[in-house]
């Protein structure tokens, strides 16, 4: 499970690359490129494509590596659809996070990057390992 487990850390650096390569030009340039709902707009559809671009690489990540071996693969059906569950948790934890940290909190833009670290990882590998890829 300790393999299991840093295979997960690695796949999920992997996967915030993939957000991170998505999101930034899209949320700094996306306004130049296309005049749609004008300039504060662009960060939240940057935030959505990379949110869907950093899943679409973890399930593809998760479930051909850091569980290869674990469970079943034959029903991609039952293991995306609970993957984009899980996926889902983890943005909900996260917007929660910062929501509540940074807003009635009134603490630093850093405060929700120790939960961001700290205990969604562990709470979407308990989930990915148990249910998702059982």
């Amino acid at each position: 499970m300790l393999a299991q487990l840093v295979r997960f850390g690695i796949a999920g650096g992997l996967s915030t690359l993939v957000f991170g390569v998505i999101y930034w030009p899209l949320a700094t340039y996306g306004h130049e490129l296309a005049d749609i709902g004008g300039r504060a707009a662009w960060p939240v559809v940057a935030n959505i494509l990379g949110y869907m671009g950093a899943m679409v690489s973890g399930y593809f990540l998760h479930s051909r590596w850091s569980f290869q071996g674990h469970g079943e693969r034959d029903d991609f059906a039952r293991t995306g659809g609970r993957f984009f569950a899980v996926s889902l948790v983890s943005f909900g934890l996260n917007t929660a996070f910062v929501a509540i940290l940074t807003g009635p909190l009134h603490g630093a833009t850093w405060w929700p990057l120790v939960p961001i670290v700290c205990v969604t990882p562990l709470i979407t590998f308990a989930l990915n390992r148990f249910w998702v890829f059982a």
